[in-house]
């Protein structure tokens, strides 16, 4: 059986609540209980470091993929079990899904917005049916919702594209969802 990797998308910065940080923590002690691998962009800080950091803290195995420009001081988690790198972040998006059995979206930015979208728009083209979810924190997307709300009362998005994905309020209601949708790991 494949492994089953967790892609964890989420931003980078430290300078947000702490709720967002112990939140991707959390989630990395989550995806290690199963035995899957946590697949993330092998970040040292914000959300991808936290996620990294509760996996690792919990025996978990990591797989973090970057760009070779990230290679920088303070900007990869140097602890990380295995860092495989690409040339550009659209080859990282790339390996990051074929690694991947189901896909988190955490609060972040642009890029982690990006990341959303891309795996979303893969689902409506039918071209990936693995779970994708909108971890919406502290209401952190309620926006980001509204305005795909909008979207679909102008008639750009159609109603079934809201069944490609789940909206979870909490680490819990995720984890409850991946239970139902991917099969138990093989213990250690």
């Amino acid at each position: 059986m494949r492994q089953i990797g967790i892609c964890v998308y989420g931003g980078a910065s430290n300078h947000v609540d702490e709720v967002y940080l112990k939140t991707a923590y959390q989630i990395g002690e989550e995806i290690a209980k199963r035995n899957w691998t946590l697949v993330n962009g092998a970040g040292d800080t914000g959300m991808m470091g936290n996620a990294i950091r509760g996996a690792k803290a919990t025996n978990g195995n990591t797989i973090g993929v970057a760009p070779f420009f990230f290679r920088q001081p303070g900007v990869l988690y140097q602890e990380g079990e295995e860092t495989l790198y690409t040339r550009t972040m659209r080859e990282r998006k790339a390996f990051m899904e074929s690694l991947s059995s189901a896909f988190i979206t955490t609060p972040g930015g642009i890029g982690t917005l990006e990341e959303f979208y891309e795996i979303l728009t893969l689902k409506q083209l039918q071209q990936l049916d693995l779970p994708l979810i909108l971890l919406n924190t502290n209401h952190y997307y309620d926006g980001l919702l509204k305005m795909m709300q909008d979207m679909t009362q102008a008639g750009f998005i159609d109603q079934s594209v809201y069944d490609l994905f789940k909206v979870c309020l909490t680490v819990e209601e995720a984890f409850e969802y991946l239970d139902q949708q991917l099969p138990v790991s093989p213990t250690k």
